[in-house]
């Protein structure tokens, strides 16, 4: 079998060939759920971000990828992470798939539910500030497993940390 490299832009260049539109962004990988993904994840997203030329947005996703990453690493059994990047509607879409399995109890769900939104305060913040939405998927996700979300608008997200972000 033979793969066509030549056709394929390798990260390196794209970065620094000329961006391409953020409207174009439209990205997802799979990872391993292990402590070092959310660095993956991290590091991932700022080369994505700087493709797509959304480099002033990256702060805030950066951040918001890593908490999710970093959560759903601590309450998944699963052996993977799935992580979606999109821009849409003037908004950078984060998306998080992990393989933690639907509690057969409701109780028990809600409770772990509750455990996550509490895990997850840094990132609760960060979409606050940025003016943005968040949220943990519902009972019923493509293939088991449990969607955590974040929404960003891009003028929230860019200016993040800046003046009236809260910096703290």
């Amino acid at each position: 079998m033979h793969l066509d490299t030549g056709s394929c832009q390798s990260p390196t260049a794209a970065t620094t060939d000329a961006p391409s539109r953020p409207e174009s962004l439209s990205c997802s990988f799979t990872l391993p759920a292990n402590p070092r993904s959310p660095g993956i994840a991290r590091a991932a997203t700022r080369m994505v971000l700087r493709a797509h030329d959304l480099a002033e947005a990256t702060d805030a996703v950066v951040q918001v990828v890593g908490e999710l990453a970093a959560c759903a690493c601590l309450f998944s059994p699963a052996a993977e992470l799935y992580v979606s990047l999109r821009y849409r509607y003037d908004a950078l879409r984060v998306t998080l798939y992990d393989g933690h399995p639907p509690h057969p109890d409701a109780r028990m769900g809600a409770i772990c539910v509750l455990s996550r939104r509490l895990s997850l305060r840094v990132l609760d913040r960060v979409v606050r500030d940025c003016r943005g939405d968040w949220g943990i998927g519902g009972d019923r996700e493509p293939c088991g497993g449990t969607r955590m979300w974040a929404v960003l608008p891009r003028a929230g997200a860019c200016g993040y940390l800046g003046e009236g972000g809260s910096g703290e």
